[in-house]
């Protein structure tokens, strides 16, 4: 066997035992996931157990989704492992939780590889498939897996109203998630449909224009599509409240998610932009003709300092508004 060839093979063998091993870990944590629940639920007489379907569709679910992905080049080795565990904890956690996340990937995906011959000329970085690591998983989708697992400890697995009257902390926890997951769609929808139908971004600090790809340039396409992005993340949480939840007659109207997904993405949009204006480094490469994120020997400083990359912008972003939307939420929302 030529020697290329065995490694290729050893690395395809080394791929599939991870796999297997990550799955059977998955599987693991789950059944504990499970027998804890049960346990608890028994002894104490108040958690809701998690139920043997639950248990499954958080193992398929999850599976299928990140299979797919890997399959299309939406995330790459380490990004699928990185989909199944939060896949996994929201799926337990709340359909609702599911639901939002999905779509909000589905979306990114697409979107990524939507006219990516005109984002190859224009994104320095950008990857064929647009494909996510783990770093850019886990910036994403650890502010919902953390919320989630807090709701899963207060109020164990199961899809509830959001009512404050009624259940404060669990629709705190509830519309937080919701908040963070809309941000990430709304700044994702913003990069990828902004930077290709419109060529005269101006920097959000100065206002002034700015090259296409530039951190914190903003223009009216991506400011409506961050608008449209939360939308239709906080339109898939409102349709699974009405399949999911039984009680919905007697809790709080449940449309303002709508409004209030469209409202986290938004802010969550700008918020990025500042943060990217500010704290990452844009310069203008004369040599490549686009933009970078780091300094270089031909690149022309444009705006901000290399103090963050935009995984943790995203990050940061997440954060914020999972801190704030619970806050207006809860002054805002009506009651039942």
């Amino acid at each position: 066997m030529p020697f290329n060839s065995c490694d290729d093979f050893c690395d395809e063998y080394f791929k599939m035992i991870t796999n297997i091993i990550i799955l059977s870990i998955l599987i693991c944590i789950s059944l504990s996931f499970w027998i804890v629940s049960m346990t608890a639920s028994t002894y104490y007489g108040t958690l809701r157990p998690i139920s043997p379907w639950r248990w499954l569709l958080s193992i398929l679910i999850p599976l299928i989704i990140a299979c797919q992905g890997f399959k299309k080049k939406s995330l790459d080795h380490g990004g699928a492992i990185g989909g199944l565990v939060v896949g996994f904890i929201l799926t337990v956690a709340n359909f609702s939780f599911c639901i939002a996340l999905l779509m909000f990937f589905i979306t990114s995906s697409k979107l990524t590889k939507w006219k990516k011959e005109v984002k190859k000329q224009i994104d320095s970085e950008y990857k064929d498939g647009g494909q996510r690591t783990w770093v850019q998983v886990f910036c994403n989708g650890g502010v919902p897996t953390e919320l989630a697992l807090l709701y899963l400890i207060e109020n164990g697995p199961g899809e509830i109203p959001i009512d404050f009257s009624k259940q404060y902390t669990a629709s705190w926890m509830c519309l937080s998630l919701l908040g963070a997951i809309a941000c990430c769609a709304g700044d994702t929808w913003a990069s990828e449909i902004g930077s290709v139908m419109s060529h005269e971004p101006r920097l959000i600090t100065n206002w002034k224009k700015v090259p296409v790809g530039t951190n914190g340039g903003v223009t009216f396409v991506g400011i409506i599509a961050s608008l449209l992005g939360g939308t239709f993340v906080g339109v898939a949480y409102f349709i699974s409240q009405l399949v999911f939840v039984n009680d919905l007659d007697i809790s709080a109207p449940q449309w303002p998610i709508i409004v209030f997904g469209g409202m986290a993405g938004l802010l969550g949009s700008i918020i990025d932009s500042y943060l990217g204006a500010t704290m990452q480094y844009s310069g203008f490469d004369t040599k490549i003709g686009m933009v970078v994120n780091h300094h270089t020997g031909d690149a022309k400083h444009i705006s901000g300092k290399p103090i963050l990359d935009n995984n943790a912008v995203n990050l940061f972003s997440a954060v914020v508004i999972a801190l704030l939307l619970p806050g207006i939420a809860c002054g805002l929302w009506p009651r039942g």
